[in-house]
């Protein structure tokens, strides 16, 4: 589906032109543009677009224009980002596009055909045992990505004859996509009652024949593939239910790629299936790719087909896909092309793994979609930060217009969450303000897929690039110049180079000019451990650059004074390098959110009132001579995270900051010298209304005193406190007891504290207390034989280690 990207990318410049002001375009050009005028044409052809795509698949001619069209809008999206870039120069000096497919299970399975799924059916088996405790019908979610095996556990559970001993009555229904209550009403009839005729009858009559059917009677009632979110709908059903007598015995499972949908309609923690273990997949995929015993014969094929199952990670459907392009297929040169073919390249019918998995992609919104897509640009087996992605995704303008009191980042968020929860992606590592993911390969042979031309993988074998790629991962040891085949491309946006630590500084500055020259849009560039010691004038002409990293780039100590012309700059990540100071240019970037850097001054230069309007996050890392921070601090108004890593000479926090309301996360790390008594020293401290959520101490020598200042103005918004490594801090204030939002309370390696704050009972919504490496803190609080365990055993969650 890689050509509804046209329909997306219209829409999307379309909202960049409603969102784009009159008074911006007659700043940059002096002329009285007509963008309502424009406006119209924009959505005229984007009805026309729409229908056009809904033909595209039947017509080679048409899918081949929508590509040439695609282009075409990729520009119009460019000449609107001029509108705006030039207008930043002057002031210096939804449509849902998703198809709609019907699918149809039934309810019986070989038994003899499913394999590795024993444990799984006896889980499920157990649960549909366990007697109801609330008198309402249990819901058992079962979820995984698509093709990974949830229908055929359903039916291998449906078809036991234990099962079918405990529930005399038992109903199959596919939803798919329509979630049509009257519909699923009529098909459980159906079910029940084959002869029972339903045409044309009301909702209302449509219940009181299925209680009358169902009443008095224990059933079990699957629910495959269900992809409905909307609450409002599943509280139908849940209601229609509860309203046939017998309901405590009966149970229902519901299949779903979604933990969303899990979460709506069952209290049960959903059953998050996993791949299939690897001696299981060899077995299905012979069972698919030769006639009974034939495998002996070819023990040179077996060979490769073992390395052609790994591909697979787990999925039985795509092993049984695989497998049956290979059916009675034992030329080796075939296997061979299998092997190291991407599976997305592969030739697929309707019901194999990419078709399957192009379900979950078309019911995504559009933004969603393309966001999805973006991820292929990266290797398989990537290991993502949620906050890179965000920012790689607001520099290529992906993310839809934020809502009222939300920030892109918020928007950034909840995608990924989204993308979470429709299991398109797996949560790795968690963090306070982000987190690690990945993605399933066969997810990632996805988004290839629905990408194709957007993005390269460029490596020292690269011989051709497409003219129209938008988005370059360089990545190779080898690579140590930059390859000719990039030179002949224009409308590059993203540049990242990733593991080639042997390159040189000829590569970088060629590379820099390359973008300077050629890619007149880019919009984000990544030089992580560059080994340049200066960026090159020029780039103050990348106009539309909007992510510039540089991180660990150590011999970089100044900034050209070009600088200040990058007016679109929204994220800057300068923390590892040699800066002798922040210069002046850094804060004419109006549009900057996302800023860390390292500097070796003892003093940062002083904020202007104006600057850094929009500065989302500041990390100040490895500011070794920094001895406080700048003045005018109180002028970042916008500003939701401040990190302070590494900042040894450090010794105080500024006042100014209970300015700063919306400040939401404050961590501090490593900072030896520091000490945050701040008290409330005038009237207006007693009343002040911050937006505190989380606060870190990490590593602080020196700490005596928590800042009152900020923590007891956040007392309503503090959910979060950490103090680990800070072995001078001996008492908790009295005033902690006034943090009546506290969630989560972490204290480690304090070796100095001996007691929590008398009353830490009154902190009724405390709900996780972990204390580590704390002698006299887990003597007296540890749960048996503590003399204080009474006062903290109110708490869900206590963990307490020597």
């Amino acid at each position: 589906m890689a050509e509804t990207f046209l329909f997306n990318i219209a829409e999307r410049t379309l909202e960049k032109l409603v969102h784009l002001s009159i008074d911006e375009v007659r700043l940059a050009f002096n002329v009285k543009t007509d963008l309502k005028k424009l406006e119209e044409t924009m959505f005229s052809i984007k009805a026309v677009l729409l229908d056009a795509e809904r033909q595209q698949h039947q017509n080679e001619k048409l899918r081949l224009s929508m590509w040439k069209l695609r282009d075409i809008f990729y520009d119009a999206e460019n000449v609107i980002d001029d509108f705006k870039c030039e207008a930043h120069r002057k002031q210096d000096a939804c449509s849902d596009n998703r198809h709609v497919f019907r699918r149809e299970t039934i309810s019986f399975v070989n038994s003899s055909d499913v394999l590795g799924r024993d444990e799984d059916k006896e889980n499920i088996i157990s649960m549909l045992m366990k007697p109801s405790e609330d008198g309402n019908v249990p819901v058992i979610p079962i979820v995984g990505i698509g093709g990974l095996g949830k229908t055929t556990l359903a039916q291998f559970v449906y078809n036991d004859d234990r099962v079918t001993s405990l529930f005399p009555l038992k109903i199959w229904i596919c939803v798919s996509e329509e979630f049509d209550l009257s519909r699923l009403l009529n098909l459980i009839i159906q079910s029940v009652n084959a002869e029972v005729r339903c045409d044309d009858l009301t909702l209302e009559a449509l219940q009181a024949r299925l209680r009358s059917l169902l009443n008095d009677k224990k059933f079990l009632v699957v629910l495959d593939d269900v992809w409905n979110e909307n609450q409002a709908k599943w509280v139908e059903l849940r209601n229609l239910l509860r309203s046939i007598d017998g309901l405590p015995q009966s149970k229902t499972i519901v299949t779903t790629r979604s933990l969303k949908v899990a979460s709506l309609i069952s209290s049960i923690c959903p059953y998050e299936l996993e791949g299939l273990p690897l001696e299981d997949c060899l077995t299905l995929f012979t069972k698919w790719a030769f006639n009974d015993g034939d495998e002996r014969h070819y023990p040179n094929l077996i060979r490769i087909g073992e390395e052609i199952v790994k591909k697979c990670k787990g999925v039985p459907l795509a092993v049984r896909t695989l497998g049956s392009l290979l059916f009675q297929k034992t030329d080796e040169s075939d296997w061979i092309s299998i092997r190291e073919s991407e599976i997305w390249r592969l030739e697929q019918h309707e019901n194999d793994i990419l078709p399957v998995l192009k379900l979950s992609y078309n019911h995504l919104p559009s933004h969603l979609q393309r966001c999805l897509a973006f991820l292929s640009l990266y290797k398989k087996d990537e290991i993502y930060l949620s906050e890179k992605v965000i920012c790689l995704w607001m520099a290529n303008g992906l993310p839809e217009h934020p809502k009222q009191n939300q920030e892109w980042e918020d928007v950034g968020k909840r995608y990924l969450n989204e993308l979470l929860s429709r299991c398109l992606i797996q949560k790795e590592e968690d963090f306070r303000l982000n987190f690690t993911f990945k993605m399933h390969d066969l997810v990632h042979d996805l988004a290839l897929d629905v990408s194709q031309r957007e993005g390269k993988i460029v490596n020292s074998k690269t011989k051709r690039v497409d003219e129209n790629v938008r988005h370059l991962l360089l990545c190779d040891e080898k690579l140590v110049e930059v390859p000719r085949v990039l030179e002949k491309l224009e409308k590059v946006q993203t540049v990242i180079v990733q593991d080639n630590s042997l390159r040189s500084k000829i590569f970088d500055k060629s590379l820099i000019n390359l973008c300077v020259s050629n890619f007149k849009y880019l919009r984000a560039l990544e030089l992580r451990d560059s080994p340049l010691m200066a960026l090159p004038n020029s780039i103050g002409t990348l106009k539309h650059l909007r992510e510039l990293d540089l991180a660990r780039s150590e011999d970089i100590c100044e900034l050209p004074r070009s600088f200040y012309k990058l007016y679109c700059l929204q994220s800057l990540i300068l923390g590892g390098t040699s800066l002798k100071q922040l210069p002046d240019s850094v804060q004419r970037l109006i549009e900057l959110r996302h800023l860390v850097i390292t500097v070796k001054a003892k003093h940062l230069k002083e904020i202007r009132e104006g600057c850094w309007t929009s500065l989302q996050y500041l990390k100040l890392v490895r500011c070794i001579k920094l001895e406080c921070l700048p003045e005018g601090m109180q002028y970042l108004k916008s500003l939701r995270t401040l990190i302070l890593s590494y900042c040894n000479r450090l010794v105080s926090l500024p006042r100014s900051l209970k300015l700063l309301t919306k400040l939401e996360h404050l961590h501090i790390k490593l900072c030896g010298n520091i000490n945050l008594e701040m008290e409330l020293e005038e009237e207006e401290d007693k009343d002040l209304q911050l937006s505190l959520k989380t606060f870190s101490l990490l590593g602080l020598d020196a700490l005596r005193d928590l800042p009152r200042l900020l923590l007891q103005g956040s007392s309503s918004t503090l959910q979060q406190l950490q103090i680990m490594h800070c072995p001078n801090l001996s008492v908790l204030p009295a005033w902690l007891l006034n943090l009546t939002s506290l969630h989560k309370l972490e204290i480690a390696d304090c070796g100095n504290l001996s007691a929590l704050p008398e009353g830490i009972d009154r902190l009724t919504n405390l709900r996780e207390l972990t204390i580590h490496g704390c002698p006299e803190l887990s003597k007296r609080y540890r749960q048996n034989g503590g003399e204080d365990w009474h006062k903290i055993a109110h708490i869900q969650k206590v963990d307490i280690y020597e």
